[in-house]
């Protein structure tokens, strides 16, 4: 598959890392996704993709149109059709909060219809975005849909998040919420409820997905791996506990995982990040 993506040009960068176009027969149709620091918004041109919780009691969907996901603090499964094409949003944790006009706390570990938050709009933009002749306008009029959905005032406590989320993200969640709610001058529970409200998660929640990200994300398959050593930089003192998270996170032991990855590589540049597996 074909990854075409940017950094939306201001003031949208402050809530998403990228947009995308993702087009092309998948390597691996069905995929793995761990955890990450995003919330994501899908628009759906090819055929219908689905997908499935971690948690086996919760029922898989097949979603043909569109879907905004919010925050993950579980990992769920992809199932993509033969032939993939996709406009996509890379929400900063934080950043959907100021285009849906619905409790974040309500996206969290759910993948929900365009249509429920959006009323009466994915067809719309489905079309927009189909009629044009390159992913760079699809990245354009994907990039107007959302200037136009961006609320003109934040959410009220949106900045104290962003402003702490930052924090969070620069230190790959290794900060002590204590430290963090110190520094931004607020209780601990004013916190806590101030990220439940524009993110989802506890901060606290959210330290540990960031600190997972950068593990992951260091790990070169290529090389022997100390896993100690990662973990140790990543912000795991505890080796037991560090085991417990990997597994929960990825459904494999670190050894499990390093052998996936051996045997599967990443595509160079596809994903941005080496978070997603093939499952098959």
């Amino acid at each position: 598959m074909e990854y075409v993506g940017r950094v939306p040009a201001p003031p949208l960068d402050q809530f998403i890392d990228d947009i995308y176009c993702l087009t092309g027969v998948p390597r691996h149709r069905r995929m793995n996704v761990p955890p990450m620091p995003s919330a994501h918004l899908f628009v759906n041109l090819g055929g219908p993709a689905r997908l499935r919780d971690s948690d086996p009691s919760v029922p898989s969907a097949l979603l043909t149109d569109g879907w905004f996901m919010g925050v993950w603090t579980r990992r769920f499964l992809v199932e993509y059709p033969t032939l993939v094409r996709l406009v996509g949003v890379h929400f900063k944790p934080w950043g959907m909060a100021p285009f849906v006009g619905v409790p974040v706390t309500e996206l969290r570990n759910r993948w929900v219809p365009v249509d429920a938050v959006w009323q009466r709009s994915v067809d719309r933009i489905r079309n927009q975005v189909a009629d044009t002749a390159s992913a760079t306008e699809a990245l354009r009029a994907l990039e107007e849909e959302l200037r136009s959905r961006l609320a003109a005032a934040p959410p009220r406590g949106l900045d104290l998040v962003q402003h702490a989320g930052g924090r969070l993200e620069t230190a790959h969640g290794a900060l002590s919420i204590g430290a963090l709610s110190d520094a931004a001058g607020v209780s601990g529970n004013h916190l806590a409820a101030q990220f439940k409200s524009h993110v989802g998660v506890t901060p606290k929640r959210m330290a540990r997905i960031y600190r997972f990200a950068r593990l992951i994300l260091s790990v070169d398959a290529l090389r022997p791996v100390d896993w100690s050593d990662l973990a140790h930089t990543a912000g795991y003192f505890d080796r037991a506990h560090f085991s417990k998270e990997f597994k929960d996170f990825t459904g494999h032991t670190p050894t499990e995982y390093l052998a996936l990855r051996r045997r599967c590589p990443a595509e160079q540049g596809f994903p941005p990040d080496d978070g997603p597996m093939p499952a098959d």
